[in-house]
């Protein structure tokens, strides 16, 4: 009897992990869109930071506009926005794929690169906006 159990424990398969499936765009976009989460949910204390700030007073709300204004601030921003709108984007898509439309294969995976090519040209879009407004 012990030897039964101990043939049918070796015979079992291993738990499935992600090193081994070959990614594909619509499992990488589903990373991405939970460490996009994760990274707003970071960003927004920062912005929380800039409200607090605004409403210290002058000298206050200088000095941390001057760090966000700095090379390694703006660049933070950047990602920022970046994972704002990578979000967003993917937050449709999801939503497209609640009404059952955009389920093929080929479709998914196209709406995984247009996910990732509209977040740049929005992103982008957003910061020429901002320095035009400035």
């Amino acid at each position: 009897m012990a030897s039964a159990t101990k043939n049918t424990r070796k015979a079992r398969p291993l738990s499935p992990h992600l090193f081994i499936y070959k990614p594909y765009p619509t499992m990488v976009m589903s990373i991405v869109h939970r460490m996009t989460g994760a990274a707003l949910y970071f960003g927004t204390i920062l912005v929380a930071w800039w409200l607090v700030a605004a409403a210290s007073g002058e000298a206050y709300y200088d000095w941390v506009n001057a760090i966000f204004g700095s090379f390694l601030g703006r660049l933070v921003l950047l990602g920022y926005t970046w994972a704002l709108m990578h979000h967003m984007v993917g937050g449709i898509r999801h939503l497209i794929w609640d009404t059952g439309n955009g389920l093929a294969k080929e479709t998914a995976d196209k709406f995984a690169y247009a996910t990732v090519i509209a977040s740049v040209v929005l992103t982008i879009l957003v910061w020429v906006v901002g320095f035009m407004a400035r």
